[in-house]
């Protein structure tokens, strides 16, 4: 446990943040908790969590404030929203916002926070449900280096690779980068198991021996693999992946660039959205190729 740090507020408890949540809970924090949904939030609270009606409530009193939730208007909502965090955190306190967001939302948020006395961090992760599950996250941080050394330990408890990426907003540019690359090596999984399969060849001896050579990625062997298999289930919704490479293409522009790739396929999953797919997982990409 932190020195600093003993009581927490987690804010955002579904399939990853009530996973890195029970880690926190689990290394003797102190928890307040909110989520929209409140019976996702029943297994923290039979473990020893507080509910609390709204965000602001819960970061009353709390030494840092933690959120995990889906899009940046449910970041800008909770808060800078009138019942947001924000508005019950303590001056001191800490806050990090560890979902996938908006650069420039992360550096307004710091921006207010700064007004209030209050430290704020962007702290995106990558891992999936498995790092959540397991605690071994990679966790992207921007904001001080003084923020960052108090909230260290904190992280630590969620994630194995814990880095601090430069001023406010350079984590969640840092998670940009990341879903870039994400994003080709998934779509040329996909298209080699596509691939593979009209030619006849055995998949799954192909995602071996492909694996292991150059070819090889996490999303080739961990990712578009289950797909092939059939199973669908997600360890990181296609809508939520969506949204990503949204923020990504929008980051990209801002900086003068035109990325080709993310943007196409983006397009591709934006289409799969629609059918009705987006609460697959993003190995549903691989569904593009099978119509």
């Amino acid at each position: 446990m932190s020195d600093q740090i003993k009581k927490i507020g987690f804010i955002g408890t579904g399939i990853m943040g009530g996973a890195m949540a029970q880690h926190l809970l689990d290394e003797g924090y102190e928890m307040q908790v909110y989520n929209r949904t409140k019976e996702k939030a029943d297994q923290l609270v039979a473990g020893g969590a507080v509910w609390k009606d709204t965000p602001a409530a819960c970061a009353e009193g709390m030494d840092a404030v933690i959120s995990m939730v889906g899009y940046p208007k449910d970041v800008e909502e909770i808060y800078l929203g009138q019942d947001g965090i924000l508005a019950g955190a303590r001056p001191g306190a800490y806050v990090a916002d560890m979902t996938t967001s908006s650069p420039a939302l992360a550096v307004q948020i710091a921006e207010e926070a700064a007004k209030k006395g209050i430290h704020a961090l962007d702290a995106p992760v990558t891992g999936g449900d498995i790092g959540a599950k397991a605690g071994t996250l990679t966790i992207l941080v921007g904001g001080s280096q003084a923020d960052f050394s108090a909230m260290a330990k904190v992280f630590c408890c969620m994630g194995t690779n814990v880095n601090l990426c430069g001023g406010p907003g350079a984590g969640q540019h840092m998670k940009m980068a990341n879903q870039i690359a994400v994003a080709g090596a998934l779509a040329g999984a996909c298209e080699a198991i596509s691939y593979a399969k009209a030619a006849g060849l055995d998949v799954e001896k192909m995602i071996e021996m492909v694996g292991t050579g150059a070819g090889g990625s996490f999303q080739l062997t961990k990712v578009a693999s289950r797909g092939a298999g059939g199973d669908f289930d997600p360890g990181f919704m296609l809508k939520h992946f969506v949204k990503d490479l949204n923020l990504a293409n929008e980051a990209g522009q801002a900086n003068g660039l035109t990325l080709d790739i993310t943007a196409r396929i983006r397009d591709i999953a934006s289409g799969l959205e629609k059918d009705g797919l987006g609460t697959e997982g993003t190995q549903a990409l691989l569904k593009h190729y099978m119509k």
